[in-house]
């Protein structure tokens, strides 16, 4: 097992922070071994906190999650994909494409059945430093012309009723809200409630 983590070299840390990127800029392709560090990395930060007792946790977070994607890697099913941004002129210290972001999609398993209708997307992550640049748009873009590849009409999602960010996103790349699910144990607890989104792809098959 690998668990190194892959780093910028001071001066290409500072190229990245200090630049902005087109969306041209990014290209999408399906993830590899080598990206799980990153993208393991990007999911961790992006819904982990790292405050509090959360900062001895996050290493055990961030390899199960890591754990996680090489799982669905090395078993990946019909219908199922993993994608990552990444700009192919950057490279980290070990040589490899810096990710900017990541998503995955799959078809949905209700109750043990797999609906034949949709695909779902998950685990849609960009790396704070690029974003706003596009990169989340493209990933979604992404998962549509994969969807129509595959024959299917709609993709759902999740969002949580109070990620307005996340929420004006989906909604700006056609995502409808389709139903409440409400949670009673959340609602106890007063969390956030998770909100189902689906997108219709038949007007995308029609142009």
């Amino acid at each position: 097992m690998n668990l190194e983590f892959s780093f910028f070299t001071p001066n290409q840390h500072s190229l990245v922070e200090s630049s902005t990127f087109a969306a041209s800029d990014f290209v999408i392709r399906d993830v590899n071994l080598q990206d799980l560090d990153s993208i393991a990395e990007i999911l961790a930060d992006s819904f982990h906190s790292r405050t509090g007792i959360m900062q001895w946790l996050y290493p055990v977070l961030r390899l199960g999650i890591y754990e996680d994607l090489r799982t669905r890697l090395r078993s990946k099913s019909p219908n199922q994909i993993g994608l990552v941004a990444v700009i192919p002129s950057l490279k980290d210290a070990s040589g490899n494409e810096y990710v900017a972001g990541t998503i995955e999609m799959a078809m949905r398993s209700c109750f043990g059945r797999r609906s034949s209708g949709s695909l779902y997307i998950s685990n849609l992550a960009v790396s704070k430093t690029f974003r706003r640049q596009g990169v989340a748009d493209k990933l979604l873009k992404a998962c549509d012309l994969k969807a129509l590849e595959w024959g299917f009409k709609e993709i759902e999602l999740h969002v949580l009723d109070n990620n307005y960010p996340a929420r004006q996103l989906y909604q700006k790349n056609g995502f409808q809200l389709q139903e409440n699910e409400p949670d009673w144990i959340l609602q106890f607890l007063n969390q956030p409630q998770k909100l189902l989104l689906r997108k219709s792809l038949a007007n995308l098959n029609n142009r």
